[in-house]
């Protein structure tokens, strides 16, 4: 029997602005242990071995790790994330900025709109064009693709963006745009907003397109080296990340379609509490959860977990839509 089958640990870690949150089970004893450490923003994997330490346990001796990680919200929140490139349908390189020509306060003189993750000079409009239907219209200009690639690496981007029309329903476009790169340029994060979402409101695609670019490289990067500790301490079992949906996926979907994760830290909490709500038969309560950058809620109504299908980063007036 290998280490892996006979151990009956589980560890899980959030990781917060502030502080760094451990908590180890044992499946055989029921036990439940804590580890509380300090973040540490230099090398956040640091603050994890220390909780962990704290809660008694080792990797090596773990089946399972889960992980929360505030890391993609509070790059954008704090905009420290990769400089980056969009490229989309000419004629459509300023929808990122327009948005949806909303002013949701009124009378306030002072009132800004929304920044977005890309400069206008980063933007690249390309000639293709697909209608509704999927059908082409207009094929793919390749050489303009290159060309614009060429001047956003030459601007020192780290990561691409990818918005085509209608793409949802045809993402041939994306696809050979995403290949022509990874091909000419291979160290830069690609991403292609058919791959993240099947919203129709060009809008709202290119802001999530725009912000998984954005924190890709810093999300991929820090899992990446999270793993290797993980390999290099003697952990062999599953390793899954929290979405916002408050489900898992793999690390490798994770270092691709980073947006996903962008609230697993509250979104594991809301789950945590109607597991709660569920024991101790409470249908109705407001899961709140305070940390050292941000306060988020969820809710449980009638026994249920309340979802939407997007969220305003930043608040409504000045929020970007993923």
């Amino acid at each position: 029997m290998s280490t892996r089958e006979a151990s009956r640990i589980r560890l899980a870690a959030d990781v917060g602005g502030t502080f760094t949150d451990v908590a180890a089970f044992d499946e055989t004893t029921g036990e439940l242990r804590l580890g509380k450490a300090l973040t540490t923003p230099a090398r956040l994997v640091t603050g994890i071995e220390n909780g962990v330490t704290k809660a008694g346990e080792r990797f090596s001796a773990a089946r399972l790790f889960l992980h929360g990680t505030t890391v993609a919200i509070n790059t954008i929140l704090e905009r420290t994330g990769a400089p980056c490139a969009l490229l989309t349908t000419q004629g459509f390189r300023d929808i990122y900025e327009i948005g949806r020509v909303n002013r949701p306060e009124s009378y306030n003189l002072f009132f800004r709109r929304h920044q977005p993750l890309i400069e206008r000079d980063l933007r690249y409009e390309i000639r293709e064009r697909v209608d509704a239907q999927g059908k082409v219209l207009i094929a793919l200009d390749e050489e303009q693709v290159r060309a614009g690639v060429a001047d956003a690496v030459r601007q020192r981007v780290q990561a691409i963006a990818i918005l085509f029309l209608h793409s949802y329903r045809n993402p041939a476009h994306e696809q050979r745009v995403r290949a022509i790169i990874e091909e000419s340029h291979p160290h830069l994060f690609v991403t292609a907003s058919h791959e993240l979402s099947q919203e129709y409101r060009e809008f709202e695609r290119t802001s999530t397109a725009a912000a998984n670019a954005y924190i890709g490289p810093r999300v991929r990067g820090y899992l990446g080296e999270l793993g290797e500790h993980l390999q290099a301490a003697g952990f062999d079992g599953d390793f899954l990340i929290v979405q916002s949906t408050g489900g898992l996926f793999g690390v490798e979907e994770a270092q691709s379609a980073c947006i996903r994760m962008l609230e697993s830290g509250p979104a594991a909490g809301v789950i945590g509490t109607k597991a709660l709500c569920d024991r101790i038969g409470l249908k109705n309560a407001i899961a709140f959860d305070m940390g050292g950058t941000t306060a988020k809620a969820g809710v449980i109504h009638d026994g249920k977990v309340l979802m939407t299908g997007s969220a305003l980063i930043g608040g409504y007036a000045t929020g970007l839509p993923v």
